[in-house]
């Protein structure tokens, strides 16, 4: 697929990262000395001068929801930050040893003795990507298995009343937390967690990425409202950009996601920013209704992978 050049102009004119994601992704060139700025000027090094002194961001791991340590990593793992970045990983290795409850998982805080399966597969990702020994995250992998639902997918609610099946929010949280895993060279439980992310798959596809099985209309409005960061929540573009990254071969079941995010593409090549989700951030990005390089970023690499 062919990239309006003006378009791909106004790519390279953004952040570092953005910068880094268009030429290994879109030009087929991973430069290291790219990668290693990302850690020295813009978003990346913002976000790390604002890491307290012992480790953490934020109040504490979970606190407040956006600055905390675990949404501030998952943005730096996003973001491209060099994966043997040494503040980044022993942020990790914090979390790894301080936060883990009895259950062998991570909850969202410490007075509820229950883990947060979404939460968990969010955390497998970045922990995975910033290389957190193996050993740490053995439990993890323990839990995550024991929460994976009969129907293939996973879903936070699971041991409360009323969750018979599962959340696309948690299941692609987990998926991708999966996938960093395996592609990070881990072993343990390595062949029960690719049965689990096939099943997962599988759910997501039934589902046509953002519909009902039983009545064919659509979940939720937000599943198609392309917010970045996404946090925890779900949308098409998102969860297109997963299947791309595991090479997912196309799937009949993805047309409709892939038609909604074509629809999106703006006059001038670009998609845009819906409103973030409410919650203080460490800083804005990108403003909402404006053209996203982040969209448009993640657009063009999937329609690239799956538009024929």
């Amino acid at each position: 697929m062919d990239i309006d050049r003006s378009v791909l102009d106004w790519l390279l004119s953004g952040d570092i990262s953005i910068q880094y994601q268009v030429r290994r992704d879109l030009l087929g060139e991973d430069d290291p000395r790219l990668l290693a700025r990302i850690a020295e000027e813009g978003w990346g090094a913002g976000f790390l001068a604002r890491r307290n002194a012992d480790g953490s961001w934020g109040q504490r791991f979970y606190q407040p929801k956006w600055t905390s340590s675990h949404y501030t990593l998952l943005d730096l793992r996003t973001l491209g930050l060099p994966p043997d970045n040494a503040l980044a990983r022993a942020s990790v290795h914090k979390i790894a040893v301080e936060e883990k409850i009895g259950d062998g998982g991570i909850g969202p805080t410490r007075t509820i003795k229950l883990s947060d399966v979404c939460v968990n597969g969010m955390f497998l990702n970045y922990a995975s990507y910033f290389g957190e020994p193996e050993v740490s995250l053995c439990s993890i992998i323990d839990y995550i298995l024991g929460e994976r639902m009969a129907d293939g997918g996973f879903n936070c609610w699971r041991l409360r009343p009323g969750a018979a099946h599962s959340s696309l929010h948690s299941t692609l949280s987990v998926l991708e937390g999966i996938q960093e895993y395996a592609a990070n060279g881990y072993r343990y439980r390595l062949a029960e967690l690719q049965s689990a992310a096939r099943t997962g798959r599988d759910f997501i596809l039934d589902h046509r990425l953002f519909r009902s099985r039983r009545t064919g209309e659509i979940i939720g409005p937000d599943m198609l409202r392309f917010v970045f960061p996404p946090r925890w929540k779900y949308n098409v573009l998102r969860s297109l950009d997963y299947f791309r990254t595991t090479r997912t071969p196309w799937d009949e079941r993805m047309s409709d996601a892939l038609d909604k995010v074509v629809s999106k593409r703006r006059p001038d090549g670009r998609w845009a920013l819906a409103a973030g989700h409410p919650g203080q951030v460490h800083f804005v990005m990108e403003k909402a209704g404006q053209p996203s390089r982040w969209n448009t970023l993640l657009a063009l690499r999937v329609l690239r992978a799956y538009l024929h």
